[in-house]
């Protein structure tokens, strides 16, 4: 018996699997969508790092009880041999990365302006006394690294070493815009959910569902918005500055705007121009590829710099 089903049949000893494939898309966990026989369904996800879904697992709850997001909700954790698992409701609706081109204006602008609002409500919700990755601490989500500067510039570091060779003429142009801007001393440590994104929401006449809350991050709020507005209204098409202009009048009527300065902007589009297995990501829909895929990154860091 595999994982999955050791888990099925540990989780819902009464019922018939109808249906178990695998996620279409997704790098860091295993992803298998569930059917049973007396309809209704399940989403398993198992990861060899059972500790970092076990954080992963308490934010989307945590999502979920204290915002307005649509995260389905988490019906089991625990433990197989050495994976660890979540078993969650499975949504309804079609990946919205692929029908967000397609949607009509309103409709579009509409996910935009959702988006702006349900990361306002997560930075309202979620505040730390630290930044960089969460961790839990007697069931407690928390962030430990004290120094904003430090954390940010190791953060936006990374991001240049992982980026490949096309790109080597612009490294040098980032590290010097990052050593002379002026960071915050302390701003608020807000959730940071590094991929907020069409990407990892489903869609049927509106967003029915906000998945994939891994290896969540404490941060200043105007990374975040910058982050999620890069991924939003940049990574799709070329409506961006109506995508923008109403991305923040939903975050607005939330909270105040934290106006992201040049860094944050060129930190979003570095962190989001390569993966977690170091290839080059693919915008828009459908995907650019190869060259493409490389000309969309550096026209954004070059306009940006």
């Amino acid at each position: 018996m595999d994982a999955v089903a050791t888990v099925l049949d540990r989780e819902f000893p009464d019922r018939t699997v109808a249906e178990s494939a695998p996620a279409a898309r997704g790098n860091r966990k295993e992803t298998r969508l569930v059917r049973f026989a007396d309809g209704g369904g399940v989403v398993v996800q198992l990861s060899e790092r059972p500790d970092a879904l076990s954080v992963e697992a308490a934010l989307a709850r945590a999502v979920r009880e204290r915002t307005p997001v649509p995260v389905p909700a988490v019906l089991a954790t625990g433990r197989v041999d050495a994976l660890g698992y979540v078993v969650a409701e499975r949504a309804a609706g079609d990946d919205l990365h692929e029908r967000f081109v397609s949607l009509p204006d309103d409709e579009r602008a509409a996910v935009a302006r959702a988006f702006g609002r349900w990361l306002a409500a997560c930075h309202d919700a979620f505040a730390f006394g630290g930044y960089g990755p969460l961790e839990l601490a007697d069931g407690d989500l928390v962030a430990t690294a004290p120094d904003w500067s430090a954390w940010f510039r190791g953060y936006l570091d990374a991001g240049v070493d992982a980026l490949p060779e096309a790109f080597d003429d612009l490294r040098g142009p980032i590290r010097s815009l990052a050593a002379d801007a002026a960071l915050p001393d302390a701003p608020p440590a807000r959730l940071f959910p590094w991929d907020l994104r069409p990407g990892n929401a489903l869609y049927d006449d509106g967003v029915t569902a906000v998945l994939d809350w891994g290896e969540p991050l404490a941060a200043g709020p105007a990374l975040s918005v910058a982050k999620t507005e890069h991924l939003v209204c940049d990574w799709y098409g070329d409506d961006r500055e109506r995508l923008r202009t109403v991305f923040r009048s939903g975050y607005e009527t939330v909270r105040p705007w934290p106006d992201p300065a040049p860094v944050h902007r060129v930190a979003a589009v570095v962190r989001s121009a390569v993966d977690s297995t170091g290839t080059v990501t693919r915008p828009d829909y459908p995907e650019r590829e190869g060259e493409a895929a490389l000309a969309f990154h550096r026209e954004r860091l070059r306009a940006l710099l």
